[in-house]
């Protein structure tokens, strides 16, 4: 027991395991701002175009319901509601949109980072390499002094 609580503990305590319930965290609060701009900017737009249409509310009725003689529904309609399914697209989509470009947002900043690095790296080698330069050139100079004497 004693050992399966270690390796739990190891498991997650791992760096990518933290990060990733982080970016879960984050990411269903980013789905929630998503539906919230869908349901509340875009669909307004989509039924202000199409003639205040709600866009959930379109639907192909199979059957319509079927009222009793005190006039509540005794069976519900049975259809087909497409509307939702355009709304949960449409989610999808600026979802996929806004983590794309996120993403390459982030891939173009790490790339520049890693130039940046390597420039360093680079100035640093030749730097390093003048440095040894100036030493050789120095020692061949006392070389030649002593010679001298």
């Amino acid at each position: 027991m004693k050992k399966f609580l270690s390796d739990f503990k190891a498991f997650a305590l791992k760096g990518n395991i933290v990060d990733m319930a982080i970016g879960v965290v984050i990411g269903g609060a980013f789905g929630k701002i998503v539906t919230s701009l869908v349901n509340d900017i875009i669909t307004p737009l989509i039924g202000l175009l199409t003639g205040n249409i709600s866009l959930a509310e379109l639907k192909i009725v199979l059957a319509p319901a079927v009222l009793d003689a005190a006039g509540e529904v005794a069976t519900p309609e049975l259809a087909i509601t497409y509307g939702a399914f355009l709304q949960t697209v449409i989610d999808f989509v600026i979802i996929a949109l806004s983590i794309f470009v996120v993403m390459r947002v982030a891939m173009n900043a790490h790339k520049k980072l890693e130039d940046m690095k390597k420039k360093e790296e680079e100035v640093e080698e030749a730097a390093a390499e003048e440095e040894k330069d100036t030493e050789l050139s120095v020692l061949l100079e006392i070389k030649e002094l002593l010679k001298k004497d």
